[in-house]
């Protein structure tokens, strides 16, 4: 085929390609619609449905967060069968759709909601009539309050929904009470912080909080005084609920809060919370007063990421895992009281390295979430790990429930009854009576049943006890026992099982980056530590100068970050190292340093106002012109200063500067470097050296030149006639 001809037809080709059209290329899927209502409950009556109970209330606020007007937003509450299994509930806590049907109809909350509006959302059901024939039963049901409305530029959906859990006790058709054998119930109480706060807390200085946030968890109404009031009213007000209650807490927020009463920083000025933390410490104190405790990890730290942080010489630092384990006798000296010796309820899942460190520091008792324990028979009690520890199961049906969910890509809109404050406890209640036997066969409850609410739980104190005096109403219902956790503890195991990853409060994996941080802040620790020696007089030992860094590496590796990073799990430690090298620095000259002679010594003060002393390496560095000698230990006494004398060989005269620092034999850098100023009005021997060999050569070269000369006047005299 010719050229002209080829070059036609493939014009038709792309004419026709484009008259067509050309296949189409995949495309990116739409986004997910944003969010257009929020729907807050601020009121749930009755929680736990009986005989006595005539209607239903629900109450709330919608409020549009979208950028559309929402036409005719209606409400309507839906009911779904009666839960009988496992799958069945761990499928609604998941978010999964559910068969429902209405238990009213929609109500039209507001004829239209511009964005930024809200609307009162009240409903309230008659527990009578057909429609509540579906609640006549013991169990528990799933319910929905669901909002559809219309967004402007769109058609009729649902646009936010709330889902929980309502066990009825006792029908209010028919009066039915549930029976058969139901468990002993025990409640671990976690007194945790909602993060680490402490920026650095050297010794013999001031506590220095990153910010006043915890102050704010203290103080009337806060997070910390909610968990405390809530569990001091309902051992007031009901015995059963009382006994079942143990304290799990941190060790870390027991020092923190001790050191706050008297008195803290915050950005440089003294901090709010110092009466919140005296009068948190006080109540705190008569609550546990006779009462079970148990430790947690020192930080709530993750030990499977202590287990893996290396010292300078590349094994693993076993004083971390220590440290984190030794949270007793904090909890004794603060507390006065006795913890629950070798009992511990660490975060995520310990691995064997983990386990080991626990039973060397004498922890015979783990307690865990259920779901990570893989047994040939279900686990109902007490079992035997590989490691020989002991684990005491804590209940993942019920720690799912109070924790709640992201919403389900299938339901999207829906959110679980544990995002709500006002009522955050509704579906761990439920799923408690669930699984204390009621609407399934109560031979297939366990003998035991440990519930856990979230490590960091952020609820009202309303709420807190409202949740308290309601598992006081299941209990008083025959649903199970109140029991103290070390009649439990004191069980036989039931049989061996292995400890798996469960989905259940497992923190976000710490990865290298942090590891390697902590590994790296771990090695200059030890090169201060190496570095001091206690002072006869002071009495002070080295180990307790180092003591905070070593803490705050642990506090590195807490639970509490959700996505750990080399950044925020280094903050402290690095904070806590400056606090220590700052206390040993050069002292920078106030004038230019005249040199006597080319190799005249430099004179460097140093000033240690550490209680120990330190032995330390004077560096000369950014030298040009000056020649150091090799860099030699000197020992620095403690609380003083002491001049020493660097020999320098100056190399040309005129101005020279040097930059003068400290770092330890080890390597760990020491203060701030000092710049030092210089004037040199005489040679060293080096410079007389080279000037000499240079005049040598000059003249050798010079009496060549007058030879060579002298040699070619003769030759040219010779060869004239």
């Amino acid at each position: 085929m010719k050229r002209p001809a080829a070059f036609f037809l493939s014009l038709l080709i792309f004419a026709a390609a484009a008259l067509l059209g050309a296949p189409a290329q995949a495309q990116d899927e739409p986004s997910p619609e944003p969010p257009r209502l929020r729907l807050e409950l601020n009121q749930l009556n009755p929680r736990v449905i009986t005989s006595s109970a005539k209607t239903l209330t629900v109450s709330g606020t919608v409020t549009n967060i979208g950028d559309r007007r929402i036409s005719r937003p209606q409400v309507r509450l839906q009911v779904g069968e009666r839960l009988t299994s496992d799958r069945e509930m761990k499928g609604v806590l998941a978010g999964e759709p559910i068969q429902d049907s209405p238990l009213t109809d929609f109500t039209t909350l507001t004829e239209s909601l511009e964005p930024g509006q809200s609307a009162r959302l009240d409903v309230t059901v008659p527990l009578s009539g057909q429609r509540a024939e579906q609640l006549s039963r013991p169990g528990v049901y799933p319910m929905l309050v669901n909002v559809n409305g219309t967004p402007e530029f769109g058609g009729p959906a649902r646009l936010a929904a709330v889902s929980l859990l309502m066990p009825v006790l006792s029908g209010p058709v028919r009066s039915e009470t549930p029976s058969g054998k139901h468990p002993d119930v025990s409640v671990l109480w976690p007194i945790t912080d909602s993060a680490p706060h402490v920026l650095s807390a050297p010794y013999g200085g001031p506590l220095t909080l990153t910010d006043d946030s915890l102050a704010d968890e203290l103080a009337v109404n806060g997070r910390l005084y909610a968990l405390v009031a809530a569990a001091r009213a309902a051992e007031q007000s009901n015995q059963r609920v009382g006994d079942s209650l143990c304290f799990a807490v941190d060790p870390d927020l027991l020092r923190t809060v001790n050191a706050m009463t008297s008195g803290y920083v915050v950005a440089g000025a003294p901090g709010k919370g110092t009466q919140a933390a005296k009068d948190w410490m006080i109540a705190l104190q008569q609550l546990v007063n006779g009462h079970c405790v148990i430790a947690l990890p020192y930080a709530d730290a993750d030990l499977t990421t202590l287990g893996k942080v290396r010292s300078a010489s590349g094994t693993p630092d076993a004083g971390l895992l220590n440290t984190a384990l030794s949270g007793e006798a904090t909890i004794r000296q603060i507390l006065n009281t006795e913890p629950r010796k070798g009992v511990l309820w660490p975060g995520g899942t310990p691995d064997d390295q983990a386990l080991t460190a626990m039973s060397s520091a004498g922890i015979h008792t783990m307690l865990t979430d259920g779901s990570r324990l893989q047994s040939d028979s279900p686990v109902t009690g007490a079992v035997t790990l590989p490691s020989g520890l002991r684990a005491q199961p804590i209940d993942g049906l019920i720690a799912s429930a109070m924790a709640g969910s992201e919403p389900n890509p299938q339901t999207p809109t829906t959110v679980s009854a544990a995002t709500q404050p006002a009522i955050a406890s509704q579906n761990g209640l439920a799923a408690i009576a669930f699984e204390a036997g009621l609407g399934r066969v109560a031979e297939d409850s366990g003998s035991q049943l440990l519930v856990a609410p979230p490590r960091r739980w952020d609820v009202p104190v309303v709420e807190l006890t409202a949740f308290l005096d309601h598992l006081g109403q299941l209990l008083g219902a025959g649903l199970g026992t109140g029991a103290p956790l070390p009649q439990l503890l004191d069980s036989d195991a039931s049989g061996s099982a292995s400890l798996a990853a469960g989905t259940h409060d497992q923190p976000a994996s710490a990865g290298g980056e942090v590891t390697d941080t902590l590994s790296n802040l771990d090695g200059q620790a030890a090169g201060l530590l190496s570095a001091m020696r206690m002072d006869a007089t002071r009495r002070v030992a080295p180990e307790d100068i180092v003591a905070p860094v070593r803490n705050a590496l642990v506090r590195g590796a807490s639970t509490a970050y959700s996505t750990p990073s080399g950044s925020t799990a280094g903050a402290n430690a690095n904070a806590e190292l400056a606090a220590i090298r700052d206390q040993v620095t050069v002292e920078q000259p106030k004038q230019t340093i005249a040199l006597a002679s080319g190799s005249s010594p430099l004179p460097v003060f140093v000033s240690n106002e550490l209680p120990v002393g330190i032995t330390a390496q004077i560096a000369l560095k950014n030298n040009v012109g000056i020649r150091p000698e090799q860099a030699q230990n000197w020992f620095f006494p403690a609380k003083g200063g002491k001049n020493e004398l660097i020999q320098i060989e100056a190399l040309r005269a005129g101005r020279l500067s040097v930059d003068v620092s400290l770092t330890t034999p080890a390597g760990t850098e020491l203060g701030t470097t000092a710049r030092f100023e210089l004037t040199s009005t005489e040679y060293g021997p080096i410079t007389i050296i080279v000037t000499v060999v240079a005049g040598c050569a000059l003249l050798l070269l010079a009496s060549r030149r007058i030879y060579r000369r002298v040699k070619e006047s003769r030759a040219a005299r010779t060869e004239t006639p």
